[in-house]
């Protein structure tokens, strides 16, 4: 005998980024079978039940589940038969196993065929349907999200290198547009990561000195005795050291675009001369009392705020007013995190070009939603890279992610397929627990050695160990 549940009007727990799941339910056990289909049915899928074997194997025959939850030990046919005919037939259907006689060797040989899960009866079964068959579900909708995602990154139009979808992105791409066709100052915020330079390569691309040379200069690069030259030229001889070039930034990118990147870290007196620069149109280089005129347009960039500095007497206001006549804000990534699946495609793609590219898991996934990315997409892009060389081309798991964002993930569930080997799990813990340490510290080896009550000598073992560099605490 098989039944149909109808689906039901979603409860208010069903969570939002879920979507509703074709399952079938395989129990002798009318109880369980029962409890369990209404479960599933008020949190909005649609169960199809079997009483034994042979029913189930008739139903997979001609339907293609998005889960089949089946028990272990069945009249006629058991369970891990049906289970093998399931990865065959249908190696998407997400299988769940179901017994009251559980063993670890079970649980563990299970899960090698490929099994999402080996549960205990007797379970609540509410539980089982917001915590596993929800996670599911949630994955589902991922891939689905992923997948579009991965079309629409792929049909952008060409000169469109910004990635976003979300309403402050599309705010932010279409004042690039307007911003473009001025030749006025700009003023690029956004904190470490967020893109600047790629902001700023777009406006220059949509601006009519597109055909012209956009040239990037960090201004923290260099230091305060060898900027002004880098920025305005010198006349050969002016210098005895290591520059020696006549031309500079300004000259370099005469009739196009140059991006000053932290601009806050300019010396005084060299944001004076490019306040007179920005004023008159011309350059004077080191060396001469010559003044060149260049035709260039000035892009700023900063991560700091130059008011605050300002009012510290470290950047002059004049200065500001003058490249801040348009300003583009660029909002951080946990501000945007719908756009996290484009990013997602976007870098899966780069990273791994040329082939399909592969998916990842629910609790990989879930990381990454909830780690806060202080490094924005610059961290982002890192931790998908380093995701990619690891995984091999397989599913990126939670093992592929670097561990700052491991560590900051949310505990889930604790279902079989949730835990690791203990040595992984250790050597894990182990890790965060000196990072953390470190940055309490603020990066000081004594004060985090007697925080963890090891020698000095041993931290430093430790942290060659874990791969942990200088900087990282």
């Amino acid at each position: 005998m098989m039944v149909e549940r109808p689906t039901r009007s979603r409860s208010r727990d069903t969570q939002r980024h879920s979507v509703p799941l074709d399952i079938l339910v395989v129990d002798d056990d009318q109880a369980t079978r029962l409890s369990l289909s209404f479960a599933l049915s008020d949190a909005g899928h649609k169960v199809i039940e079997a009483v034994d074997g042979d029913e189930a194997i008739a139903l997979v025959a001609e339907h293609i589940f998005d889960v089949a939850i089946l028990d272990v030990r069945l009249p006629k046919v058991d369970g891990l038969t049906i289970f093998r005919r399931l990865r065959q037939k249908s190696p998407g259907t997400s299988v769940i196993l179901m017994t009251a006689f559980a063993t670890v060797p079970d649980a563990v040989a299970s899960l090698r065929e490929g099994a999402y899960d080996y549960v205990t009866k007797p379970f609540d079964p509410e539980e089982f349907s917001l915590r596993v068959i929800g996670h599911i579900a949630e994955h589902r909708a991922l891939r689905q999200e992923l997948e579009e995602a991965r079309k629409l990154v792929a049909s952008r139009e060409a000169g469109s290198p910004i990635i976003g979808h979300t309403p402050a992105m599309r705010q932010l791409i279409a004042r690039i547009n307007t911003v473009a066709q001025s030749d006025a100052p700009v003023l690029i915020r956004g904190e470490s990561g967020t893109g600047k330079e790629l902001v700023a390569h777009t406006l220059h691309a949509r601006s009519p000195r597109k055909n012209a040379p956009f040239v990037a200069v960090s201004c923290s690069a260099f230091p305060e005795t060898l900027i002004e030259g880098e920025l305005f030229g010198h006349e050969r001889g002016a210098f005895t050291g290591a520059i020696r070039q006549r031309d500079g930034r300004f000259k370099a990118a005469d009739g196009g675009t140059l991006l000053l990147d932290e601009i806050a870290a300019l010396p005084l007196p060299v944001q004076a001369k490019l306040l007179r620069v920005l004023e008159e149109g011309t350059i004077q280089p080191l060396g001469t009392n010559a003044s060149v005129p260049v035709n260039v347009r000035v892009v700023a960039a900063t991560h700091r705020d130059l008011k605050e500095l300002i009012q510290q007497g470290k950047f002059r206001e004049d200065l500001y007013f003058r490249i801040n006549v348009l300003d583009l804000n660029i909002p951080p990534l946990r501000e945007r995190r719908a756009d996290l699946p484009l990013l997602l495609a976007h870098f899966l793609r780069k990273f791994y070009p040329g082939r399909v590219p592969p998916g990842i898991s629910p609790r990989a996934w879930a990381a990454l939603l909830e780690y806060p990315f202080p490094g924005n997409v610059r961290e982002f892009a890192h931790a998908i890279e380093r995701a990619v060389v690891l995984a091999h081309g397989s599913e990126i798991d939670l093992e592929h992610l670097p561990s700052d964002i491991v560590g900051a993930a949310i505990p889930q569930s604790p279902t079989a397929a949730n835990f690791r080997p203990l040595a992984v799990a250790t050597k894990e813990f182990e890790r965060q627990y000196i990072l953390r340490a470190l940055r309490f510290a603020s990066g000081g080896k004594g004060q985090a050695a007697e925080l963890l009550g090891i020698s000095r000598k041993n931290l430093w073992e430790k942290m060659k160990h874990h791969g942990i560099g200088d900087g990282d605490g």
